[in-house]
């Protein structure tokens, strides 16, 4: 049997295929989400990747900040419970999940079944999450991609203390004619991004495991700026970017088995 989980987001849409609720037979991530041809072309690359049509998926989740705009799934569920699910299928001693999305960032608590406990939100302010980077990004003359490889060179990162994206631009680009170099500002910048989630995530409870999903944390700066921020370890989620959509095919196929 075949289910198929939708994760539309922000900033990006995924896609994944699962067999029999066990394997992943088919993902895709494309780069631009909710309001876009994104979900659509995610849904066809997976299906084609998959060598299947949509006759032979037997139930379809959509989750994420766009699934009400999406009209194709059998269901809508919330991104919370899929996350928690998604992750759990993959990394099943994980108890703390740490989300940074494109404009968003979520820390859930899970239990030993992959349930959810307590969650919280930030989604008014784009401090700390993959927007913010971009902005810091584009501020240092760069790739967003390349702020991991240019904080991995600091030796004394600067204090970025803005907890708004606007002023802490300003903050950057006065650090920037003070003389400061790019990596050290860099890593500044990834200490801000840790420092503003987990004040997030500490009102959920941080019990180890501590697991890293997003496209954030495909960024290793980000990663390594939380675990010194947090004193523990933090483990980055085998598919970042599709533990929603994972959790959202685990759930169709739950679905399925019991018709």
């Amino acid at each position: 049997m075949y289910t198929l989980g939708i994760d539309i987001g922000s900033a990006s849409s995924k896609v994944v295929v699962l067999a029999d609720g066990q394997q992943i037979v088919a993902k895709k991530v494309i780069p631009v989400g909710t309001g876009t041809s994104g979900p659509q072309r995610a849904f066809e690359c997976a299906l084609h990747e998959a060598g299947l049509t949509s006759e032979n998926i037997a139930r379809q989740v959509v989750t994420g900040y766009g699934r009400m705009t999406y009209a194709g799934a059998d269901e809508q569920i919330s991104e919370i419970t899929c996350h928690a699910r998604g992750v759990h299928f993959l990394m099943p001693k994980a108890r703390t999940i740490i989300d940074i999305g494109g404009q968003d960032a979520k820390a859930i608590s899970i239990d030993e079944l992959g349930l959810v406990v307590n969650f919280v939100m930030n989604e008014k302010c784009a401090a700390g999450t993959g927007r913010f980077l971009e902005v810091m990004a584009r501020v240092l003359e760069c790739d967003v991609q390349d702020l991991e490889k240019l904080s991995a060179k600091a030796d004394q990162p600067v204090l970025v203390s803005s907890t708004c994206t606007v002023f802490a631009e300003s903050e950057v680009i006065s650090h920037l004619a003070a003389g400061q170099n790019r990596q050290n500002i860099a890593a500044g910048i990834h200490q801000s991004v840790a420092r503003r989630v987990l004040s997030l995530a500490r009102r959920v409870g941080l019990l180890p495991e501590v697991v890293m999903t997003g496209g954030v944390a495909l960024n290793q700066g980000v990663v390594l700026a939380m675990a010194e921020e947090l004193k523990m370890a933090v483990g980055v989620a085998p598919f970042p970017q599709i533990t929603g959509a994972i959790g959202a095919a685990l759930l169709a196929y739950e679905k399925a088995s019991r018709s």
